[in-house]
This record gives C-alpha cells, sequence and structure tokens, in this order.
C-alpha cells in the first residue's frame, strides 16, 4: 500500500475517503488511553495538523502498545472512518502498527507541552519535532522558494556568489578568518607578520559578509541578478537580532535608479507575505495564536498599505519633534536605531516606511553621491516590530567619485581594484538592495528572537549542533 501524507489525506473531500483504507507514517505527538481504546495523535512534518489515530486494544499486544510512546516513528495502516471530534472530519482506525523506532518516556526530552523557547534552544537537534519548530521552518522552506520565484518569474537569474572572499563589503572588518596554516606554528615574515603566501589560497582571506560587489559584476552582464546564500558576520552581539551565520537576499539591477529599487523592494515584500498567507496559512494561524495575536492583521496591513517614503532628513525631524524619550539621542548624522525606526512604522505613519538620502559619513562607499556631497541616494525598508528590513542603494557609477569615497573610508585598492575598474569599462547606473533572510522570518513569524528562526543558529560561544 501506498503510504499517504497527512497534509494531503486531510485535503481531500472527507465523503471520498471514508471507508477506504490508507497508510500513514510519522510520529507520535501524544498517546492517550480511554478503557480499552488509545487515541494517537500522529504528525508527519507536512503540516501543523495531527492526524488522530484509533487504536482498539482487542487488536494489538499490550506490551507493543506500550512502547508507543510520544516521539516514537510508527507506521499505520487502518480504515478511514468520519470523526466525531469537531476539529477534524476523519479518523484512522488502525489495523496494522509498525513500530520503527521507540522514544523511551524517561529519556525523550519532549513529553510535556509548554517547554520554553529557550530549553529548546538547547535541544535543536530536537526542536523541529515540535508544533512551534515544525511551523516555522515549514515557513521558512516556503519563504526561500517564493523568493527564487518572485525574481524567476521577473526575469532575474540567480548568480552564485563567493563565500570565501578577500574583500569587506560593509567595511566593518568583523570577519571570519579562513585559513589551513597551522595556528600553534604560523610562518612569519621578517617583520614577524603571518606570512600568508604559505596559506592555501596565498593571501589572507575570510567568510564573505555580502554577495552585494560580486553580484554588481553579474548585474552589469545580465542586467539583473539575484544571490540568495549564507553571509558571516563576526561580531560580538548577543542580541535578540543578531546571528554570526545568516542568509541573505541581495538583488542587483542595471539601469535601475533608486527610485526604481524602492518600487521593486516593496513590491517584492508584498509578494513575499501574499504567498505565505496563500501557502502557509495553517501554520501562520498556529503562531499567531501561539505567540502573536496580532501576526495575521500586521501582515494583511503591511500587504493592503502603500509604504510611506521620506528622506532621512525629513525622518530625523519628526524624531526631535516626537516629545519621545528615546534612549539614544536624535540629530542630523546619527545612525538610526532600532526604537527610532519603530517609532516612525508603528506610532507616527502606523504603515511600513521607506527611508532615504542618509549621510554619506553613515553609509558605505559604493553608495551614490547625491549633488549636495552630503548625502546618499540609499534606501532603507522599515517594517512593524522589526525596524530595518532592507537596506539598498543606487550605486556609484562615476569612476573618480567611487575612487574618492573608497580613499576617504580607507578601503585597500588591493581587495577593490577589480571594482573600481567596472566603473571603467561600459559603466551604468545601478541599484541593489539586501534582505536579510532571517530579520525577515522574525517578521514574518512574530517570533522575538532571531534564534529560533533558523535551524541551528550561530551566536557567540554558541556552536554545539
Amino acid at each position: 500500500m501506498q503510504r499517504i501524507k497527512i497534509k494531503e489525506l486531510l485535503k481531500l473531500e472527507p465523503n471520498s475517503v471514508i471507508g477506504n483504507d490508507c497508510l500513514v507514517k510519522g510520529w507520535v505527538r501524544t498517546r492517550r488511553e480511554s478503557k480499552n481504546i488509545s487515541f494517537i495523535a500522529l504528525n508527519d512534518g507536512s503540516t501543523i495538523n495531527h492526524l488522530q489515530i484509533v487504536v482498539d486494544h482487542d487488536k494489538f499486544n499490550e506490551d507493543f502498545l506500550k512502547k508507543i510512546t510520544t516521539g516514537s516513528a510508527i507506521g499505520v495502516k487502518g480504515q478511514i472512518v468520519a470523526s466525531p471530534a469537531p476539529k477534524q472530519p476523519i479518523e484512522l482506525h488502525a489495523n496494522e502498527i509498525e513500530l520503527y523506532g521507540e522514544a523511551p518516556a524517561d529519556e525523550y526530552p519532549l513529553q510535556k507541552k509548554g517547554h520554553s523557547l529557550e530549553f529548546l534552544r538547547e535541544i535543536a537537534h530536537l526542536r523541529p519535532r515540535t508544533n512551534t519548530f515544525g511551523a516555522i521552518f515549514r515557513i521558512r522552506h516556503h519563504l526561500a522558494f517564493s523568493i527564487h520565484k518572485f525574481f524567476n518569474d521577473k526575469g532575474f537569474y540567480y548568480f552564485h556568489t563567493p563565500i570565501i572572499t578577500t574583500s569587506d563589503c560593509e567595511g566593518a572588518g568583523e570577519m571570519f578568518r579562513v585559513t589551513t596554516l597551522d595556528l600553534y606554528n604560523l610562518p612569519l615574515t621578517e617583520q614577524g607578520k603571518i606570512d600568508f603566501s604559505e596559506d592555501f589560497f596565498g593571501k589572507e582571506t575570510a567568510l564573505t559578509v555580502s554577495g552585494q560587489l560580486e553580484g554588481e559584476l553579474g548585474a552589469l552582464a545580465l542586467g539583473e541578478i539575484y544571490t540568495f546564500g549564507p553571509t558571516f558576520r563576526a561580531e560580538n552581539s548577543n542580541t535578540t537580532r543578531h546571528l554570526a551565520e545568516f542568509w541573505m537576499i541581495e538583488p542587483e539591477m542595471a539601469f535601475y535608479d533608486i527610485t526604481d529599487n524602492m518600487n521593486l523592494a516593496e513590491e517584492f515584500i508584498k509578494y513575499l507575505i501574499k504567498y505565505l498567507l496563500e501557502n502557509c496559512y495553517d501554520d501562520l494561524e498556529f503562531l499567531n495564536n501561539m505567540y502573536d495575536k496580532e501576526l495575521l492583521d500586521r501582515l494583511n496591513h503591511v500587504l493592503d498599505t502603500p509604504f510611506e517614503r521620506l528622506t532621512y532628513t525629513d525622518a530625523i525631524d519628526i524624531l526631535k519633534n516626537s516629545n519621545q524619550n528615546f534612549e539614544f539621542p536624535v540629530y542630523w548624522g546619527v545612525d538610526l536605531q532600532s526604537e527610532h525606526e519603530r517609532y516612525l512604522v508603528e506610532k507616527y505613519f502606523n504603515k511600513p516606511v521607506i527611508l532615504t538620502d542618509y549621510p554619506k559619513e553613515i553609509k558605505a562607499f559604493y553608495m551614490k553621491l547625491n549633488d549636495d556631497d552630503k548625502t546618499v541616494k540609499a534606501m532603507d525598508v522599515l517594517v512593524p516590530r522589526v525596524g530595518e528590513i532592507i537596506g539598498g542603494s543606487q550605486r556609484e557609477d562615476n569612476y573618480d567619485k567611487l575612487f574618492k569615497r573608497i580613499q576617504e573610508n580607507h578601503v585597500p585598492m588591493k581587495d577593490v581594484w577589480w571594482y573600481l575598474e567596472t566603473r571603467k569599462f561600459g559603466s551604468a547606473p545601478h541599484s541593489g538592495f539586501g534582505l536579510g533572510f532571517e530579520r525577515f522570518m522574525l517578521f514574518v513569524t512574530g517570533m522575538a528572537n532571531i534564534r529560533d528562526v533558523i535551524p541551528f543558529p550561530r551566536t557567540p560561544k554558541n556552536i554545539e549542533f
């Protein structure tokens, strides 16, 4: 008999399957007994919903049934019947049960409901089996798929940028070194410095913080590309919004100006939300009920509302006149903090906001200068609860201006000469942005900690799994 997944079974019209025999396989979430009958809630990971298995004790050996506990893996053959329970129209009456793997009740750590998220982080190898993380990781899959679908349907090309690099795109220097050198016996130059010529690549290398610079090369040849891959920041930050390893989506588009860039970013966010609402509603509804009662309303509000667009300077004026007691002071030239961003989004405008034209001193060297020579054609997209979720800009396409910005920011020319050279040969206006995948996951799931939206979080002093 061919196995059917629980998600597919529950999608079928009940009257079309009642009376049929079927085979399901999965993990026991709960088992309760009533006289000579056991009720098993079976979940196979395909949906947040469980299938109720009704087990007549007279059909099975008592010692065998004792082995079927929470967490055990089983296969069940039986007949589908109408269920008296209001939440699910069908249930499966078991005729045969195969026990694939036991989960001893005195050892399995997920015996009870209501485990804290902090506890579940300590057992990251088992937490996907909970309702919460099953929902989150299904949403994560659908979000990744929808990102690829969005760009593919718009004619973008998926461009693979390197994970190992010599360039620091963000200029912060918080990078993880990549080396094959013996750390207990490092080769040294005559000046006493590490001799990287002896290393695998013959020079100092690190894990990438962004695929943007290489992505621009793709856009200046293919027109419109996007990257989607892991990035790494060696930032010693133990906050609810930071990871050392995370995923980034970075589209780069030739012949796009800053307005085109903003239009694409808004369209992109709304597309992803719409896709998730259409394909993950049960999981989103579960998270709405369990963790964030405003999640579904907030997602629908963002989907249906035009984003507010204003300059950084206007935003500073609003914040100064807000009479809010911010922890971080507000003045022109400050790098806005999450409290500032969330005030604009959640209290002042009550909608997502796109800020533009930031001071050049607080933005990266590659952003295009405005005519005032004080600000750059940058844009940040701010959303409720999270704050900044997208950062982007029109890129500087003028060779001389980019050369000057590289010097002003003390970026080593040996690391970016190739990037500068693209402004010498067939330079063109182009723009792009970056969306942090896990930040967006926080937004669409209502979770409060970024460690709870990635299967195996990498944070300072945490790399157990």
